[in-house]
């Protein structure tokens, strides 16, 4: 995390709550210049924004000034939060993809190719 980023936090910010993942959410402590309140996150981890939850999300980006309540109880059909696998080890990988061996199965001749004229 950069020196800069963890002395403007110590400075001038107030945390105001932690996710399921770790991340830390903040808010200036003193209103300053036009805008009155500047929000931030610090991440547990590498920084990727995919890793914030829709609810921290929305107060994030000032949608919403309530913030979320961890005691809520999520819906039946709510799933838990997931980061963006894509470029990790996690990623979904289609048969025939390069890594998964670069074979899939043949096609079942309802394709016919465009040749050009």
């Amino acid at each position: 995390m950069p020196l800069g980023t963890l002395l403007f936090t110590w400075c001038f910010g107030r945390r105001v709550g932690i996710d399921a993942l770790g991340n830390r959410y903040y808010h200036r402590r003193r209103p300053f210049g036009l805008r009155n309140d500047r929000r931030w996150v610090l991440y547990k981890g590498v920084a990727e924004a995919s890793k914030v939850p829709p609810e921290w999300n929305a107060w994030l980006h000032y949608t919403t000034d309530a913030l979320p309540d961890p005691k809520r109880q999520r819906r039946a059909w709510e799933k838990p939060h997931v980061p963006n696998p894509s470029g990790s080890a996690e990623a979904y990988r289609p048969a025939g993809h390069t890594l998964q061996g670069g074979r899939r199965a043949r096609g079942t001749g309802d394709y016919e190719p465009w040749i050009p004229s």
